[in-house]
Formats: structure tokens, C-alpha cells, sequence
């Protein structure tokens, strides 16, 4: 007995419920103080106490029916379904709700995750090997870094809820922005770097497995790993870039920005156009203008609000003050009505990130940001090209350099340029392609129309595309097609070949070795 005792004493952690706090863990500290005083080597070394445990948001009673053994949750939604579901249901003294709705949303997470992992496992062939030196690959690895971190402190805790949401669900947050950034490689993208996937995957079986041990054992293995996942040690954390996380927000507030600002330009075009069952031609061009310093009004306004906070023993007063003091500057008479409003986005500011809040230039280069990233915001905004400008150049718009600010960009969609429909034709048997008409316009490349072809279709997303032009323009089209020879009366085009439109004769030309033909109205795309 003596033996056992020395082998498990003293407690490192004692777990019970919020009504023994009073009576029970509170003499559990007084009983060890009296029977070891002069050995507190022995006395407990910590105690949680937890909250009780609601179903579906009421109080569990078998009178009213409200009720669920272990065995059954375990059954009806696995084991680790169950600890997913707890661990996300509420932390410290107060009463934990276990959702059955949430419980069910965990398992379909925690499947998708899996397969997910399988899928990259067969297809990691397409991934992208290299250097792990671009823009999106820093961030998505800086992002894992602070993901490690932040669950670590939250496990030694005992936090459980919050570990599970750094852990994992801002770690899934963190692919997927991941994955989305890195875009598709024919659209221009460039596929997601295989070691940082994989260290992906690892570090989030790692941090999950304390929560899910069974979910997080069958990855492992899937990984190729021999051990058992318990025996894997805690992920290394390299230094993690906080300026570089939050360029990387920037980025992804920002895009999210001008989606709302193209639709919102779409439905104001539709509304002035009655225009209901006809969808508005969307912009194929647009420039997005980044600010270097704020606006001669707004940076009297963080000059003065910062004088305040500073004069205020680092509290900014409340907004009667701000308001009173801001009146009184002769250069913001005209700005009265916008002064406020963002007075207040300031003081919002200043409770999430600190000081700096009052800072007159952004922390990090926007619009390398932007440039750097050019191709995902053309892709998510359906752009043929953006150009990115700062806000105060001379061809910037007047409410452009007024309310264009650091952390602020502003997009402005240029009138697309007047095309020409051009048919493109799949001759190709038993194939899913079809025949698809679209715009051209002068100037345009091979290249370009075949990333416009992809993105009218997903299926064509991975496949290689070949365009073939007709060797009689006007006779071509009009011939039927070779079923064992579909190219037999065209003739290949390189990426090169530039296109240009005569809109008055409503005529396509094409160009290869500085010489102009004639293309016709419509062209052959072979899929492969």
C-alpha cells in the first residue's frame, strides 16, 4: 500500500463538478493539509472544476424524457464523434450544452477530413514540389505555426473548447484559404506544395488526437507512420510572422470587399436598366486602389484622437468628447458628417489591435500584396485583368483619393471592352464538350481564350487544350466532321497567335508572323 500511495501521490489534477466547491474539493484541500502539514509535497496540485452537461439547451431529466446514456451517445455518434461534440460543447464552471445537431456536424467534419486525406494521398503526384518561398505558401505556414502555439497553451489549460477551435477549426480555415489562394493551375494559380500539405496533416493529427485519438490514429497511419500516433511528439513551431498574417488577412478582407462591391454594381446596373431576366454584363477590367498614407481629414483625426488617448492615461474619452473636440478643427467643417463614423471604426480598431491603431501608413507593402495575388483576385472576381494603383495618382477619382485608406483598398470596374462572339466548336465523338460561344476581344491570345474556355466549364478545369483554326474559314464550319479525324480540315494554333476584331465589318483576324487572315466566326478545341 505504501508503495501504490508514493507511486500515484500527490494528485496532479482533481476533476469534479461546481456544486462540490463548497463542500467536498474544498475539505479534499483541508484533509491533505492536516494529515501531511509538514509534507505539502503531498497536497493536490491542482483541481478543475466543471460545469453540468444540458441536452439540446435544457436541463437532462428522465421525467421529462430529456435524457442520454454514454452508451447511446457512443452508438449514435462513435466515440470520438462524442468527445468532438463534448470538448466543443463549453469549458470551465459553466454548464456545458451537448447538441445532437452539433454532434452530427462534428462526424461529417471529421469524415470529410479523412477523405480529404486520402485523396491528397492519391493524387500527390500533382502537387507542387520546390521552394516554399511564395506569398501563400509564408502565410498558410506562419498560419500553422500560431495554430501550434495557441493549442499547446490551451491544452496545458485545459481548455478544451478553445483548443478544438484553434486546433481545428481555424487550422481547417487556414487550408482552405490555403487552397483557395493557390487557385487552379490552368486559371494561372500554382497547386498547393506538397511538404506543406503533408506538415499539414501531421500537425493537425497531432493537435486533434488528445480530443479524437481514434480519427487521428487512422490518419497517422495513413501517413505511412509505424508508431502509434501517442507516441508522436508535440509539432515544432518555426517563428511565426505576424505581419505576414496580417497582410494575409488584408488580402482575404479585401477580396471579400470587392465581391460585395461587384455585386452591388451589378444590382444598381440591373435596377437602372429594369433589367430582370437578363443578366447585367459583368466588367472584364478593373483597378484597385490602395492608399499610402490616410486622407488630410482623417489623418487630423487620428492626430487628435490620439492626443486624447495619451492626455487620458491611455483611454480614449467617450464619444460627446471626441465629438466636441473634432468640431472645433477648421479643416474638418465639411467632413463633420463622415468624422465620427470613423472616429468609431477607430476606437474598434483600438480594441483589437492596440496602439497601432493610430498609425498613419499601413504596417506592410498593400499593394504588393495585391499584385503578388493578382491572379486569385482576377479569378474570384471573374476579371480579365486588374490593375493595381495607388489612390493618389492622377487618374485616381475624386471619391476614390477622399475615402480610400491604409487597410481600405478600393476597386473600381472599367467598362469591358466591345467583343465579338466568337463560336468555339468540339468535334471531338462521344465526348462531354460542347460547342460554346464566347466574347473575343481585340488583342486577345490563345492562351487567354482557352483560360476563358476553362472557365466556363469545370470539366475542362485539369484537362490540356488545343485550338485549331479552319483552313477555309468559310467553307470549314460548314463541313461535316471526320468521325476518326476531327481535325482533318483545320490546322493547329500556337499560344501566340493574337486575335483582332474589326467591329464596323463585324470581322475576326488572326495574326502568326506578323500577317493578318482571316479567322471566321467560329474555331475547333481539341480536349486531350
Amino acid at each position: 500500500m505504501k508503495h501504490e500511495f508514493e507511486y500515484w501521490y500527490p494528485v496532479d489534477l482533481r476533476c469534479s463538478g461546481k456544486d462540490l466547491i463548497q463542500n467536498h474539493l474544498t475539505f479534499f484541500i483541508y484533509n491533505h493539509c492536516a494529515m501531511w502539514a509538514k509534507r505539502p509535497d503531498l497536497w493536490p496540485r491542482s483541481i478543475r472544476a466543471n460545469g453540468h452537461l444540458l441536452l439540446n439547451s435544457a436541463k437532462m431529466s428522465k421525467s421529462e424524457g430529456n435524457f442520454m446514456t454514454l452508451e447511446e451517445a457512443v452508438n449514435k455518434f462513435s466515440a470520438d464523434g462524442m468527445r468532438f461534440c463534448l470538448a466543443d460543447a463549453g469549458d470551465s464552471i459553466e454548464d456545458a450544452n451537448f447538441v445532437e445537431n452539433m454532434a452530427d456536424a462534428g462526424i461529417l467534419r471529421l469524415y470529410t477530413f479523412i477523405e480529404w486525406v486520402k485523396e491528397v494521398l492519391a493524387s500527390d503526384a500533382t502537387l507542387r514540389k520546390g521552394p516554399k518561398d511564395s506569398f501563400t505558401d509564408t502565410v498558410f505556414l506562419s498560419e500553422i505555426s500560431l495554430k501550434i502555439q495557441q493549442t499547446g497553451d490551451f491544452y496545458e489549460k485545459l481548455l478544451f473548447k478553445e483548443a478544438l477551435r484553434t486546433g481545428f477549426f481555424e487550422l481547417q480555415a487556414a487550408r482552405d484559404r490555403y487552397r483557395e489562394l493557390c487557385g487552379n493551375p490552368e486559371l494561372g494559380g500554382e497547386c498547393m506544395h506538397k511538404d506543406l500539405v503533408f506538415h499539414f496533416i501531421k500537425v493537425q493529427t497531432i493537435l486533434l488526437a488528445p480530443i479524437c485519438p481514434h480519427v487521428a490514429e487512422h490518419v497517422y497511419q495513413l501517413l505511412g507512420n509505424t508508431e502509434s500516433v501517442v507516441k508522436a511528439s508535440w509539432p515544432q513551431a518555426s517563428e511565426v510572422d505576424y505581419e505576414l498574417l496580417q497582410s494575409g488577412e488584408y488580402l482575404m478582407e479585401a477580396a471579400h470587399t470587392f465581391r460585395l462591391q461587384q455585386k452591388n454594381m451589378l444590382n444598381m446596373g440591373a435596377k437602372k436598366s429594369n433589367i430582370k431576366t437578363k443578366e447585367v454584363e459583368k466588367s472584364t477590367k478593373a483597378v484597385a486602389w490602395v492608399a499610402k498614407t490616410f486622407p488630410p481629414w482623417q489623418m487630423t483625426i487620428l492626430k487628435t484622437m490620439k492626443q486624447l488617448y495619451i492626455e487620458n492615461n491611455n483611454v480614449l474619452p467617450d464619444n460627446k468628447v471626441i465629438s466636441s473636440v473634432l468640431g472645433k478643427k477648421e479643416s474638418l467643417k465639411k467632413y463633420m458628417k463622415r468624422a465620427m463614423p470613423f472616429a468609431q471604426m477607430v476606437k474598434e480598431k483600438l480594441i483589437k489591435i492596440g496602439d497601432s491603431a493610430f498609425n498613419v501608413k499601413s504596417d506592410f507593402d498593400e499593394k504588393h500584396v495585391l499584385e503578388v495575388n493578382k491572379t486569385y483576385l482576377e479569378n474570384t472576381l471573374d476579371l480579365e485583368n486588374l490593375e493595381v494603383k495607388y489612390s493618389d495618382s492622377s487618374d485616381a477619382p475624386e471619391n476614390v483619393r477622399n475615402e480610400c485608406c491604409p487597410g481600405q483598398p478600393h476597386i473600381t470596374f472599367l467598362p469591358s471592352d466591345t467583343s465579338l462572339p466568337l463560336i468555339i466548336i468540339n468535334p471531338q465523338a462521344q465526348k462531354p464538350y460542347f460547342q460554346r460561344e464566347l466574347p473575343l476581344y481585340d488583342g486577345d491570345t490563345v492562351e487567354k481564350l482557352i483560360k476563358r474556355l476553362r472557365k466556363t466549364d469545370l470539366k475542362l478545369s485539369s484537362s490540356k487544350i488545343s485550338l485549331w483554326r479552319y483552313k477555309d474559314p468559310v467553307l470549314g464550319p460548314r463541313l461535316v466532321p471526320n468521325y476518326l479525324q476531327p481535325t482533318d480540315n483545320s490546322i493547329i494554333m500556337t499560344p501566340e497567335t493574337m486575335f483582332s476584331i474589326d467591329l464596323e465589318k463585324k470581322i475576326i483576324e488572326y495574326s502568326e508572323d506578323r500577317s493578318k487572315q482571316m479567322l471566321g466566326n467560329s474555331i475547333i478545341y481539341i480536349v486531350q
